[in-house]
């Protein structure tokens, strides 16, 4: 059954199962019209072949409330994976555009970037999605961009609606929204949120202090969704990280830029569900290993800059109290999937608490060693004063890739 509590310092917009898509997306038709929405989609050659990337592109074929979309496709050199993105993409229209950010012009881009002494060379969804900013920015008259990803096996303009709605709406006020929903099939998925990031921040509380920074973050049901929908004004002043950090970096950058009564979460989905990473126990540099560790840097710099002060002694206690905290909610959880007829593997949730357990101590450790870490991309604020044409020439790059490559 659904509820309406609102918890902590952000807003929750539920779905109460009151409201039918067709209402909500006729309203947001009338809201369109005088705030315009963008469309970022980041994909590989792999998500656009994948089966739910054909399903989320005929849905997206008749979202005529976008006022444009950018299909960012990165991670491919192949001409001929672009021009299978164009022919995949060719039902949304002239509106929406795939941006090669690995082609030629791509290319000489990103060297054009770095003569000028920003440090982008870290390829993956991060700078996908900071390109595709960029993009959108270049017109003025698109006010917000949501952002969704290309591997949803469930996909509805449903999600999309209820993710632009809150920016859009003239009742509203938001610089930023984030989604959430359950992760499952026959089991409970998202693992990370679940069993790190969760508990991980009631034992930073317990260990830290109450700091307003956690109290935010803490907020969020799903601090790991991928799906978020922001102003662009906000877009321009946000530092996007690299790596598997993105969601969480993100949320750092929001709560620096806004204020948390500007920011809301909404449910966009009963059920969510996409590609699963595997956990790779054994390789600590791939799969949810690798997302858990930089997930933990980049928190952990974050409450560094805010002036908190770790040592050896507050990563010991607080991977105690992560263990803690983290082995009451496998009881928790296991007794949720008993009551839901969910196959639950208590084992492998227990094993992957622990592995995390090492994590935070090893992460702590590196961060000691290495307090600022890899730099976020830059501002479009500082790239637009040194390069003032820049995001136009994301445009230009985008219409003469079609022109040579699309046919």
């Amino acid at each position: 059954m659904p509820d309406f509590a609102q918890r902590g310092p952000i807003t929750t917009i539920h779905d109460l199962g009151t409201a039918t898509p067709e209402a909500l997306e006729e309203r947001l038709r009338r809201a369109v019209k005088k705030h315009a929405i963008g469309l970022v989609l980041p994909v590989t050659a792999s998500d656009m072949r994948a089966a739910p990337f054909a399903n989320i592109v005929e849905h997206l074929a008749g979202a005529d409330y976008l006022d444009s979309s950018v299909i960012v496709l990165n991670r491919t050199e192949d001409p001929a994976d672009y021009r299978e993105a164009v022919r995949l993409v060719s039902p949304m229209g002239p509106r929406a555009r795939v941006l090669w950010t690995d082609g030629p012009r791509g290319q000489e881009a990103l060297a054009e970037l770095a003569d000028a002494g920003f440090d982008v060379s870290v390829p993956g969804k991060g700078r996908a999605v900071w390109f595709a900013f960029g993009y959108l920015l270049a017109d003025p008259n698109v006010k917000a961009f949501v952002l969704e990803d290309g591997d949803i096996e469930n996909y509805d303009n449903d999600m999309l609606v209820r993710l632009c709605l809150p920016m859009a709406h003239p009742g509203m006020d938001f610089d930023f929204c984030k989604a959430f929903y359950a992760r499952c099939t026959d089991r409970m998925h998202g693992r990370v949120v679940r069993l790190l990031m969760t508990p991980v921040l009631r034992a930073l509380i317990s260990v830290m202090g109450n700091d307003p920074y956690l109290v935010f973050l803490r907020s969020f049901r799903y601090t790991l969704a991928g799906e978020f929908a922001i102003s662009a004004t906000l877009a321009r002043s946000n530092r996007i990280p690299c790596d598997w950090g993105l969601e969480v970096g993100t949320l750092a950058e929001v709560y620096r830029n806004t204020s948390a009564k500007r920011v809301c979460q909404v449910d966009i989905a009963r059920i969510y569900d996409h590609k699963h990473q595997p956990m790779s126990l054994e390789d600590k540099t791939s799969g949810l290993m690798k997302m858990a560790s930089d997930i933990l840097r980049n928190l952990f710099r974050t409450l560094a800059s805010r002036g908190m002060v770790f040592g050896r002694g507050h990563f010991i206690a607080l991977r105690a109290a992560y263990l803690r905290i983290a082995q009451d909610a496998i009881r928790q959880y296991h007794a949720d999937s008993l009551m839901n007829a969910l196959n639950y593997d208590r084992h492998s949730e227990e094993q992957a608490i622990e592995a995390f357990a090492e994590l935070i101590t090893a992460t702590g450790e590196a961060v000691n060693d290495d307090p600022s870490g890899s730099a976020a991309l830059p501002t479009w604020t500082r790239v637009v004063t040194t390069l003032p044409d820049f995001q136009q020439r994301l445009r230009q790059i985008a219409e003469d890739d079609l022109a040579e490559y699309g046919g």
